[in-house]
């Protein structure tokens, strides 16, 4: 599990990194540096099992908001064009996902926490 946390926290600085060219890097950066910091505390064997619970529905809750903004589902990419965002639903449809990918990150720590203490 600890080196799983770190291999988590490395792609999320990379989430993160990739966010710079974000129209909204302000936003981004920290929603994927917050994981970085539970993957870290998790690789040390420390979880906060409170702090998860509230990450897990907030990530939840905003990845569900952000893909019910989506007027039509048009996909990850653009036919031709690689990852470059040509529509609003395509950004919208990454960040929901984005999102919902520390969801199973943090439930994955947050189930570690609560069957440790089993």
């Amino acid at each position: 599990m600890k080196y799983l946390a770190l291999l988590f926290a490395l792609i999320f600085l990379l989430f993160a990194g990739w966010q710079y060219n974000d129209p909204d890097p302000i936003l981004w950066i920290p929603v994927y540096l917050v994981p970085v910091y539970v993957c870290v505390q998790a690789f040390r064997g420390k979880y906060n099992t409170e702090l998860l619970v509230v990450l897990t529905i907030m990530s939840f809750v905003a990845g569900l908001n952000t893909w019910l903004q989506m007027t039509a589902w048009e996909g990850f990419f653009s036919e031709g064009e690689g990852i470059s965002m040509k529509t609003m639903n395509q950004e919208l449809a990454r960040e929901a996902c984005g999102l919902w990918i520390c969801t199973g990150t943090y439930v994955v720590f947050l189930l570690k926490s609560m069957l440790g203490k089993l």
